[in-house]
């Protein structure tokens, strides 16, 4: 059972200690100097990681925290989601937390301050990346989904000098409609455009950021499509529009943290068995459901090359990843 009296901020409501998780980030960042853990240390595409665990998007949707994610220990950094105009959330409740469940709940919808925003951001970084800086980038609510392809064109045009990968985000499900964009009806014709445009401008990495909610078929079509027209790479998975038994959630919104733990080992398992030779030297992030040191390592050893925590942070704190690096130092004595 967990203590929560070690964890004081899982007796505040979700929204709450939401809004007051910036300020204590910041509050460390500014007595701490950059420190990233190396354990099973990893080299991609010219990219090297100290060590294979890294933030999930949503986390840092605008950036803010780079500097502050960085002395926590982190090996990489997924931030975002970006859309090129500036928007405000869904409306109504936008998160809730199960803390029996260890779930989380958000329909939050990809507010951002948007690209210009963003690439004044990063700018700050752009000769000094301590560790990797993957940019998940999506489309404008407003953006009808004929002309979705031209929002991550936009941004890849934008951004392409601060960014040491895209993650092309169509699998939340909290815009509606976006998801359509993984359907055999859309991918091809959505995906042309941004390899294309990527292929003129550079040779930037573009991962494609996969549903836990696909079915079988979906997700092989997904794969072997993705792969053909020479995607870089996938994340896997976003959060799930399933609901654990006594979830007491609203049918809307995604949900991460424990109960979506099976659902994304097995899309991991599953995208390791459809690829298999033809995997090539094409990156695979696992992320969804990883709540302990010892989830890290079991993604890892089903064939991920880098593993992502969102949820885990806030239900066991901003030093996972140190208990990570602890943890493997451990095992590897």
């Amino acid at each position: 059972m967990m203590k929560n009296y070690k964890r004081p901020w899982l007796w505040l409501p979700a929204s709450v200690s939401h809004s007051l998780g910036p300020f204590f980030l910041k509050l460390h960042g500014s007595f701490r100097s950059y420190k990233t853990y190396s354990w099973n240390s990893f080299e991609w595409r010219g990219l090297k990681f100290a060590n294979r665990l890294g933030l999930a998007a949503g986390m840092d949707k605008d950036g803010a925290h780079i500097g502050d994610w960085w002395t926590l220990g982190a090996g990489f950094l997924e931030i975002g989601t970006i859309v090129p105009k500036a928007q405000s959330p869904n409306s109504g409740i936008l998160l809730d937390r199960d803390n029996h469940l260890q779930a989380l709940w958000n329909r939050m919808g990809f507010p951002s301050r948007g690209v210009e925003s963003f690439k004044h951001t990063l700018s700050k970084y752009a000769d000094r990346h301590h560790t990797p800086i993957f940019v998940n980038i999506g489309k404008n609510r407003s953006t009808p989904l004929e002309s979705a392809a031209d929002d991550y064109v936009h941004l890849i045009n934008d951004l392409d000098l601060f960014a040491d990968a895209f993650v092309i985000n169509i699998s939340s499900p909290n815009t509606q409609g976006l998801r359509t964009l993984l359907s055999r009806e859309y991918l091809q014709n959505f995906l042309g455009p941004i390899i294309e445009k990527r292929n003129q401008i550079g040779t930037t990495p573009l991962l494609l950021k996969l549903s836990p909610d696909l079915s079988d078929q979906e997700l092989e079509f997904c794969l072997l499509q993705s792969l053909k027209m020479n995607i870089d790479g996938w994340v896997i998975t976003n959060t799930t529009l399933t609901r654990p038994k006594g979830s007491r959630f609203p049918t809307d919104g995604g949900v991460s943290g424990t109960p979506l733990a099976n659902l994304s080992k097995e899309v991991l398992r599953k995208t390791v068995k459809i690829l298999g030779d033809q995997r090539g030297d094409r990156l695979i992030v696992s992320v969804g459901g990883v709540m302990s040191s010892e989830d890290v390592f079991e993604r890892l050893e089903m064939g991920a090359d880098l593993v992502e925590i969102f949820t885990a942070l806030i239900f066991e704190g901003p030093f996972f990843f140190k208990n990570a690096a602890h943890e493997y130092r451990t095992r590897h004595q």
